[in-house]
């Protein structure tokens, strides 16, 4: 007696849809309790599977799992409910069985399926990164989600639903919260910089910047603003300069992790050393403004080059793109070329020197009175003739610091005469002086001539004459310090006998 409930005719009919026609009753009534076991074993399998979800309801992708588990192959095209239809079986009351099911599958029409979009390809996987938090706050960028986005009830809870009707309770990220010290300290230091950038109190206010050890919550506030002010004051020359003081101040200050939002502060730092008009009034120094953001450049570079390996070499190009493009404006210009010159003699000797010549050529045509009638364009064409002066004085004084002697006097040297042991002057003060100096000097002086007799001599004339006077100084240093050596003057001591 078959006590199996797996019906023998269940079997046939199994053999029949995979081709097997011929199956004896003795063959069905024996593989029907082995199939009813191995029946079993899967749903145990998939029971184990719903339980440890935490749900109540049996889903066909519990039993693909357990049938996985199984080293089976995990049935086809039955889904777990979602957006699809529920699965429909009809009893095949035709084919004379009572207690035999089909699944009513909906009729296609061929016509549909030939006018269907494409499904749309499956993504790549890929991998991306960004930042969850930073010093505990959590930065607003796309991929952190917003608290809005949640959904989050009046009491600040997110309410979600499992399968099985439980509520739970998904907290929201954590907001970022200022004390209210430090909301008082940021009002009150950006309506300094707005009214009272000169005033004393300001400048206390850049000291508490550069050493207060607390300010690191209102750094990403400080780089929004800077940002922000920068790009719509740029004909508000006073609020600029006070803003890039601000900077400096902020990336002095030894405590607080500024290097995190360099990528905010370049853009605008950098605009303030290369914008064609910054300010709207002709006394605006917007020179200094310039000269005084190459020196933070030089600083970010100096002070995080090590951990940014590419930092200084974008600035770099960014800043001889401006000096090489002919469209920019002189000012453009003459804020590329100081940018260039604070990062050191070696970006000098790399970039600058060696389109010195061709520039210029170009150049001498707006600094000539017959060529350039506009006082202004005069002004600002040798104000970026001193700036290249100036960086490549600068590299030959890092030459002539290779010369071991050149710029430094003998310990001991000491000159008798008439009696007396005399000293060198002590006005010379045995080249303590800035030797550069002196040597910038006269090669400038010349050139600054030509500007005072209405620049009727020519510039390369005037080039050459610097030149000229500045290698007749150096000569004549050179001469004066082998004396001194042979003499063996004193140093700073004079002695009367």
């Amino acid at each position: 007696m078959n006590s199996s409930i797996v019906a023998k005719e269940a079997i046939e009919v199994i053999a029949q849809s995979i081709g097997i026609t011929n199956l004896s009753p003795d063959v069905s009534l024996t593989l029907a309790p082995d199939v009813e076991y191995r029946l079993r074993e899967i749903i145990q399998e998939a029971i184990k599977c719903m339980r440890h979800s935490r749900r109540t309801a049996l889903t066909a992708h519990d039993v693909d799992t357990a049938l996985i588990l199984r080293n089976v192959e995990p049935i086809y095209g039955f889904g777990s409910g979602g957006d699809k239809a529920p699965l429909r079986f009809k009893r095949a009351a035709a084919a004379g069985h009572k207690d035999l099911y089909y699944i009513d599958d909906k009729d296609v029409n061929f016509k549909h399926v030939i006018e269907a979009p494409l499904p749309k390809p499956p993504l790549d996987t890929s991998l991306t990164s960004h930042w969850l938090a930073i010093e505990g706050v959590q930065p607003a960028i796309p991929e952190n989600v917003p608290i809005e986005a949640l959904g989050v009830t009046s009491d600040g809870k997110k309410s979600d639903y499992k399968d099985d009707g439980l509520s739970v309770d998904v907290k929201p990220p954590v907001k970022d919260i200022l004390s209210r010290e430090l909301q008082l300290y940021f009002e009150k230091v950006t309506k300094l910089i707005a009214r009272r950038s000169e005033s004393a109190i300001f400048k206390q206010a850049l000291l508490s910047l550069a050493t207060d050890s607390g300010l690191h919550p209102l750094v990403p506030y400080f780089t929004h603003f800077i940002a922000d002010e920068v790009s719509r004051n740029l004909n508000n020359f006073s609020l600029l300069f006070a803003v890039m003081r601000i900077a400096r101040s902020l990336l002095q200050n030894p405590y607080i992790h500024i290097e995190l939002y360099l990528h905010q502060l370049m853009p605008s730092i950098i605009t303030c050393l290369v914008a064609k008009r910054l300010g709207n009034r002709f006394s605006d120094n917007h020179w200094e403004l310039r000269n005084f953001t190459a020196n933070l450049v030089a600083l970010i570079c100096k002070r995080f080059g090590h951990a940014y390996h590419n930092l200084q070499p974008r600035i770099m190009r960014t800043l001889v793109h401006a000096f090489l493009d002919p469209t920019k404006s002189l000012p453009q210009h003459y804020g590329s070329i100081q940018g260039l010159a604070a990062l050191g003699p070696s970006v000098v000797r790399l970039l600058i020197l060696p389109n010195l010549e061709p520039y210029l050529l170009l150049l001498e045509q707006e600094m000539l009175l017959e060529k350039q009638k506009n006082e202004i364009k005069r002004h600002e064409a040798w104000r970026v003739y001193g700036a290249l002066t100036r960086a490549a004085g600068l590299c030959m004084y890092d030459r002539l610091k290779m010369l071991p002697g050149l710029l430094t006097p003998p310990s001991r040297a000491i000159w008798k005469s008439n009696g007396r042991v005399m000293t060198a002057v002590s006005s010379m003060t045995c080249f303590n002086f800035s030797f550069w100096d002196t040597f910038i000097h006269a090669c400038i002086y010349p050139a600054t001539g030509c500007v005072n007799n209405c620049l009727k001599i020519p510039v390369n004339a005037c080039v050459e004459m610097g030149f000229l006077c500045g290698y007749l100084f150096f000569s004549s240093m050179c001469v004066f310090t082998f004396i001194m050596q042979v003499l063996d003057l004193p140093k700073n001591k004079c002695l009367k006998t």
